[in-house]
């Protein structure tokens, strides 16, 4: 399969990066307004992930200053868009009608009536529309999915994600292009909550938000009718210096699953006092994405274990919570 890649700024060169070992995928093309970028000079891009940007040799790649460009090439069969978030709608919309299968980069939009449009049109023209969330690729948290199951009843749930306000790519700042710090960087732990249990009855949430500082902070509340509340919480704390990290705690009813990206591998801690960390394993949950959705693509198949119609309700409750938070805890319908 020949991909092109729409936008190679930090996800982008991520997603590029992944491809290099992937023989099912041929990365085909590139777009981008960079002219340095298009010459293959990615050292220049910085990530909350932390690591340097590259050098590529995209000698063989066709290069395009502009989507239009891109979505005329014949021999592209799909794209995948790594572009700021109000560009997520449109260029989507236009890969479909131009007849292009679509990887597209979390959020799926920055409106429920986007994410709904895209489902539609990806229907009328009869292409595979996958949303890059990526978490249900990586390891720790296909750990949590197999592991959660074995347990019992879920009890109570954690998901907790942090960091230093972006000082790269201004317009994540913006709330008209990114949605603000919230929407972007807990979308993933939405959805994992979606993943795991399902669509919440209620939700409540508590918090602050000053893009200008750099501070974007939420702690939410998601009800369930058996009695489960999950949590969701974090942000942005700051430019520069605070880390970036991830983790999860699930009580069930037969033992506790965590996880925390500094230093604490997935453990079960079992309910008869037992304690042994879970396997898990090594693969890189980009090139596991993207490999799934290749093969989608490759057998026609739709993208049931990263659902576009579940991914369109992971951004419609990140929006709820942000409006939830407007009520300072007060709880209002899920309906999502």
């Amino acid at each position: 399969m020949r991909i092109g890649v729409i936008g190679v700024g930090f996800m982008g060169s991520t997603h590029i990066k992944a491809m290099r070992d992937l023989p099912e995928v041929t990365l085909g093309a590139i777009c981008s307004n960079n002219p340095a970028v298009l010459a293959g000079d990615l050292s220049s891009i910085k990530g909350n992930l932390g690591g340097e940007g590259e050098k590529f040799d995209f000698s063989g790649v066709s290069k395009y200053a502009t989507t239009e460009e891109m979505l005329a090439d014949a021999s592209i069969d799909a794209v995948d868009i790594c572009l700021p978030t109000a560009l997520h709608y449109p260029v989507a919309s236009a890969a479909l009608k131009a007849g292009k299968h679509v990887l597209l980069e979390k959020p799926m939009g920055l409106t429920g009536d986007e994410c709904d449009a895209l489902l539609a049109e990806a229907k009328a023209a009869g292409k595979i529309l996958m949303i890059a969330h990526v978490l249900r690729f990586f390891p720790m948290y296909e750990t949590l999915k197999k592991t959660v199951p074995t347990l019992g009843q879920a009890r109570a749930a954690a998901f907790r994600r942090r960091c230093a306000a972006p000082t790269w790519g201004e317009w994540l700042k913006q709330r008209e292009k990114s949605g603000g710090g919230v929407f972007d960087l807990l979308i993933h732990d939405y959805d994992v909550a979606l993943w795991l249990f399902g669509t919440p009855t209620q939700v409540s949430a508590t918090g602050y938000e000053s893009l200008a500082e750099g501070i974007d902070i939420i702690h939410a509340q998601l009800y369930y009718e058996n009695g489960l509340t999950v949590t969701v919480s974090g942000g942005w704390h700051h430019p520069k210096s605070y880390p970036f990290s991830m983790e999860y705690t699930v009580v069930c009813d037969g033992g506790s699953v965590e996880y925390s990206s500094l230093g604490r591998s997935p453990a079960l801690y079992g309910a008869d006092g037992s304690e042994a960390l879970l396997p898990q394993d090594s693969h890189d949950g980009y090139a596991e994405e993207i490999r799934y959705f290749a093969q989608c693509v490759t057998s026609g198949s739709a993208p049931e274990r990263c659902d576009p119609a579940s991914s369109a309700q992971a951004t419609k409750l990140a929006l709820l919570c942000n409006e939830a938070r407007l009520k300072n805890g007060e709880k209002i319908e899920c309906r999502i």
